[in-house]
């Protein structure tokens, strides 16, 4: 059996946990800079407040039906998150991070086990030890577990937020409640061929012919329809993936039209790069550097545009990055722009070492043992305390956060004090 566990507005359950005043209140939680709605409480949706809502033009809309608009606090929400997987760990050695708030857990040897009497000590744990509210979906499948999840989250009265699809007789009732383009793994374009097809729910698709399925789709969709059959297809990816390229890129806080603050900001973006590369072990043979205008402001000059470095022998040098994105970026810096994105991509991947040797490569070997040195400091002491001097010492991303909560949980300077 399979299990989903995925917490209830995860964003907004953080804010509430240190902050209980807001709890039964609507509260919403903006993207970077502030921009636009990410995530939404239960009751910001009960108001109609829509997913992606700029804030500039709800702002009135939130201040007349008392929403609480909340900048994203990454720091607390990853914390967060750790905690409530380091939870569902004690339950099963089987365990598949899908995203910050949801995981997928696999039960092998648990034949006798009561599901719903488990699903509910996972709840209860994690609400007791974190204050976070979860949902559980059990079933034979990945892909049904995901339609149990949503079950339990609809019903919560009926259900006490675990739902287990132990019979066909649940799973087809499930199926045909859910519709095709709430399934997991059906797109918008790919609903919409479905629905031409007569397919409007999620045990329309089962019922269609598997030859027809092969034909006219991938064998990702195959795969999904047996799943959603009852027959376990979908393997538990229990390792992490080593990604084939790594970007970073951001929106300024304000636009730039001096060519010293990109060049901070892309150096910034190089050296996270870089710090990823080396996390997983690999180094890069291209990086690719991006610079863009405002295109949502009209009557002012547009730019945009990229540049690829090709490095002559692979590395995953912060010092290297950051001197070549550096570079690329003055060389496609255009005078008189106001630039409010860029971005910093490396690709051509290989492994740190398994790589061809260049018998004229100049790349200084005291690289290696400084980056590790200083990743060592930056994981010990958290925050990115030692950085390049070509980047800003005080911040790593310069976003505009006007609403931003304190980080409880990964700041002594913001631990709650009880008096």
């Amino acid at each position: 059996m399979f299990a989903l566990v995925d917490c209830n507005n995860f964003y907004a359950s953080c804010e509430r946990v240190f902050n209980p005043n807001l709890q039964g209140k609507p509260v919403a939680v903006l993207s970077n800079n502030d921009g636009c709605v990410i995530a939404r409480s239960d009751e910001a949706k009960d108001l109609n407040l829509p997913m992606g809502a700029p804030i500039f033009k709800w702002e009135s809309f939130c201040k007349a039906n008392g929403v609480h608009v909340l900048s994203s606090n990454y720091p607390l929400y990853g914390d967060m998150s750790s905690r409530v997987m380091e939870i569902l760990k004690q339950f099963t050695p089987d365990i598949e991070v899908y995203s910050i708030d949801e995981s997928f857990l696999e039960f092998k040897g648990f034949d006798n086990y009561n599901f719903n009497d488990y699903g509910n000590q996972m709840r209860k744990r994690i609400l007791k030890w974190t204050g976070i509210p979860t949902c559980v979906g059990v079933a034979p499948t990945k892909a049904l577990c995901k339609v149990a999840n949503k079950v339990a989250r609809k019903f919560p009265k009926e259900t006490n937020g675990v739902y287990v699809i132990d019979s066909d007789e649940k799973r087809i009732k499930a199926l045909k409640w859910i519709k095709i383009d709430a399934v997991w793994g059906i797109g918008r374009r790919l609903s919409k061929r479905l629905k031409a097809k007569g397919c409007n729910t999620a045990y329309d698709f089962t019922q269609l012919p598997d030859a027809w399925v092969k034909s006219n789709f991938s064998i990702i969709e195959s795969r999904l329809k047996r799943d959603l059959e009852g027959i376990p297809t979908l393997k538990l990816d229990e390792y992490d993936t080593v990604k084939k390229a790594i970007a970073t890129t951001r929106s300024f806080e304000y636009t730039y039209s001096d060519i010293d603050n990109i060049k901070e900001r892309v150096s910034t973006f190089a050296t996270s790069c870089a710090e990823k590369l080396r996390k997983q072990g690999s180094s890069c043979h291209v990086i690719v550097v991006s610079i863009s205008s405002d295109r949502h402001k009209a009557g002012v000059e547009q730019h945009s545009a990229s540049v690829s470095v090709n490095l002559s022998s692979p590395t995953n040098s912060s010092l290297i990055i950051s001197n070549c994105a550096v570079s690329a970026v003055k060389s496609i810096f255009k005078e008189g722009i106001k630039y409010k994105r860029a971005g910093v991509v490396v690709t051509g991947l290989v492994s740190e070492d398994s790589f061809q040797l260049n018998l004229f490569d100049t790349q200084n070997p005291k690289h290696q043992p400084l980056m590790q040195s200083i990743d060592f400091l930056n994981a010990k002491f958290k925050g990115n305390k030692i950085k390049l001097g070509s980047q800003d010492l005080k911040r790593t991303w310069k976003m505009r956060q006007e609403r931003l909560s304190p980080k409880y949980t990964t700041n002594i300077n913001d631990i709650i004090v009880v008096k």
